[in-house]
């Protein structure tokens, strides 16, 4: 960690820029180190004023609510931006079964915005642990719905400071995956739907959330699915036949459920969730991790690839 800031600029932006902030409590695993600078802007306007006086040779690593992320027990070096003030947690119905949401706006709350407004086909969110704005980055979804199905735009701040439209194109979505251009950061999420009565769009919620909590540790503390299924998809996560490979029977064929190192262990309820069970370290959930990949290559040839965000550094020895 060696990004030092200038003292008048670290001064123009408050409390709202520290240094040396922990990390580990803004995570779902609650495991990792502390950022070398931690910027939670109130909104886009004061992100896109910090990106654009920030020297550009600072590396910048963008944050949600934690859900998908393991932060490495050594910290994160640069300036670690997590998008938590009030300006990014709107939400809006608009004209033609459309939602603009923020991107720190859960992903839950959202959904249920869109069943208020009668706006269906978002209520695959409902089941999405994290915010907007990491969905719309990794093209998050489940049972067939992913976010490039509904995305109409997305509005972002890029490296320099260029507050930017982008179009589901300039995303470049991949399966579990995006590419914005320039390092752009997502700051909202312009979601398109179809007319409906919010009474079915609830139904369908209920059942998905039933669903989940009876397949899913939505109890215990996990970073949702830990590794993507096979590769081979399109952006909607099925091969050339419509099926869906699962990561999970694969970890269960290589004898891993239940696996344990230190305090992390892949969960007895659903393989595919890496779980932190008491104590564990960010080195024993990825390492645990890695063991599984290395397991499952051996038993199938797959090699699994991580769908959690990993960030930061190691220890140093």
């Amino acid at each position: 960690m060696s990004a030092s800031l200038d003292p008048d600029f670290v001064a123009r932006f408050g409390a709202r820029l520290t240094s040396r902030r922990p990390l580990a409590d803004l995570t779902w695993l609650r495991v990792g180190g502390p950022a070398e600078w931690l910027f939670t802007p109130q909104d886009a306007g004061e992100l896109a004023a910090f990106l654009a006086g920030l020297d550009p040779g600072v590396p910048v690593t963008p944050i949600g609510v934690g859900s998908n992320l393991i932060v490495r027990d050594g910290g994160v070096g640069g300036v670690v931006i997590r998008l938590a003030g009030r300006g990014f947690g709107g939400v809006e119905p608009l004209p033609g079964a459309r939602l603009r949401a923020g991107a720190g706006m859960l992903d839950a709350a959202a959904a249920k915005a869109a069943a208020k407004a009668g706006i269906g086909g978002l209520e695959f969110l409902r089941t999405i642990p994290g915010a907007v704005g990491g969905a719309a980055a990794m093209n998050a979804g489940c049972y067939g719905t992913y976010m490039a199905d509904v995305v109409e735009s997305v509005e972002a701040v890029t490296r320099d400071g260029r507050r930017v439209t982008l179009s589901p194109d300039d995303m470049s979505f991949g399966y579990r995956s995006s590419a914005p251009p320039d390092g752009a950061i997502v700051t909202a999420v312009t979601l398109m739907g179809a007319p409906e009565a919010p009474e079915a769009i609830e139904a369908r919620m209920a059942e998905a959330l039933a669903k989940r909590a009876a397949t899913q540790p939505v109890d215990e503390r996990t970073a949702g699915s830990t590794f993507r299924n096979p590769a081979g998809f399109s952006s909607t996560g099925r091969d050339d036949h419509g099926q869906e490979l699962m990561a999970w029977r694969l970890i269960d064929e290589a004898g891993c459920r239940g696996l344990r190192l230190g305090g992390a262990v892949m969960n007895v309820k659903h393989s595919n969730f890496l779980t932190n069970a008491g104590g564990a370290s960010a080195a024993d959930l990825e390492n645990l991790g890695e063991m599984v990949r290395e397991r499952v290559l051996k038993s199938s040839g797959m090699a699994l690839e991580w769908e959690i965000r990993r960030i930061g550094d190691h220890p140093a020895a």
